[in-house]
């Protein structure tokens, strides 16, 4: 056990804008989103726009919240795939509902950013927003289990 657990806050940088309206399994390879940040931090994108790629990081809002969560599954609920850990995969569904995506950055256009690749749903709060840097945010020694060449 590791005791009493800080607390914490987070605040919206910018909102997901699509035409995505409900989380659905989908292709969102070819989703085009802007993503509106807060006016307040438009500077905080300067030179943004020099990367192709971004790390969007975001809060999936429409989960249910306080929702008992097993701790094994099946990854992406197929029962022929072996019962894991929940963090094992990449369900939504978590104690914190923060997403992950890397997408290209197609435009910056003062405090808005168009992306292709989010797999966030309109009305999405994103919560930071990271420079995909080659050679660091990818491992050139990474492993995964063989279950996941059957996803």
């Amino acid at each position: 056990m590791v005791g009493e657990l800080p607390g914490m806050s987070l605040k919206a940088i910018g909102i997901v804008r699509n035409e995505v309206k409900q989380p659905s399994r989908r292709d969102y390879a070819e989703v085009v989103s802007e993503i509106i940040i807060d006016t307040g931090l438009t500077e905080a994108l300067d030179n943004l726009d020099e990367f192709s790629h971004l790390i969007v990081l975001y809060w999936m809002h429409q989960l249910p919240a306080g929702k008992q969560l097993s701790l094994k599954v099946h990854p992406m609920g197929k029962s022929e795939l072996p019962l894991v850990g929940r963090f094992a995969t990449r369900s939504p569904n978590r104690p914190n509902p923060v997403g992950q995506a890397m997408v290209r950055l197609l435009q910056r256009r003062g405090n808005i950013l168009k992306v292709k690749g989010l797999d966030a749903i309109d009305g999405t709060p994103v919560i930071d927003i990271k420079p995909y840097i080659p050679g660091y945010d990818s491992a050139t020694d990474a492993k995964a289990p063989p279950w996941i060449a059957n996803q």
